[in-house]
């Protein structure tokens, strides 16, 4: 059957609409971020949360901290390559 489209292409096109399955790189939820961080910038709350992260990290959660960091390295398929620091 020539010109019969996959099942996920012809729901976009009859529907009219996204998919509900957007897969890896989520717009719908990429967007959702976004905005959400925005919200959080323009409250103000940045400089005090960063200020309790770093109390966090220099104070009595340090040990808690790194022992969470190592746990999630060890989970971790490596640095992205893409990335430099």
């Amino acid at each position: 059957m020539a010109g019969k489209q996959p099942p996920q292409q012809q729901q976009q096109r009859q529907g009219g609409g996204e998919s509900r399955n957007e897969g890896e790189g989520s717009r719908s939820a990429a967007r959702a971020y976004n905005e959400a961080t925005e919200r959080f910038v323009r409250s103000g709350k940045v400089e005090p949360a960063a200020r309790d992260a770093a109390r966090a990290v220099e104070g009595t959660e340090r040990d808690d901290l790194r022992r969470a960091e190592e746990e999630g390295k060890r989970h971790s398929h490596g640095e992205d390559p893409a990335v430099k620091r």
